[in-house]
């Protein structure tokens, strides 16, 4: 069964430290925690399509992207991202905005850190894995996730 991830970065795979700087890789972007690495490696299958809605999204293109999370050890073949956020518009916002124009019959996860997105609809929060922002994904969310999807 296909399947959407809405995809978060900072907080998420890469734990937002205000205290440490990031390590950045040679391609410029930070290394992703090997916890959400793993966490998301053991997600993945061929009928996985990510959704980056991380405010990054618009500063690379797909293969640059793709490039990202392979030299981190994720292979991601459906890759896409939300529109860019040219209205300054809350994740939430963002996110409800693409569920209202796009139908769809998939099962889907939200990994995101973003406190807006407490406010979501019932209907989409049940999808919801929020880390917490300064650990990113854990072992505990793989299996939140798997719960999840069980569900749908």
């Amino acid at each position: 069964m296909d399947m959407l991830i809405f995809l978060d970065i900072d907080g998420v795979m890469v734990p937002a430290k205000g205290w440490k700087i990031p390590e950045v890789l040679a391609d410029g972007f930070p290394a992703f925690s090997s916890k959400a690495t793993y966490m998301l490696q053991n997600l993945m299958t061929d009928d996985i399509t990510v959704i980056l809605t991380t405010s990054h999204k618009s500063n690379y293109t797909i293969e640059e992207w793709k490039s990202i999370f392979m030299s981190r050890g994720i292979v991601i073949d459906r890759l896409q991202c939300l529109p860019g956020n040219t209205n300054n518009l809350t994740r939430r916002a963002e996110i409800m905005n693409w569920f209202s124009i796009n139908s769809i019959n998939e099962d889907f996860l939200i990994l995101d850190d973003d406190k807006s997105l407490n406010e979501l609809p019932q209907h989409l929060k049940e999808h919801l894995i929020q880390p917490i922002s300064y650990v990113g994904l854990t072992d505990e969310h793989l299996e939140m996730a798997r719960s999840i999807i069980a569900k749908q």
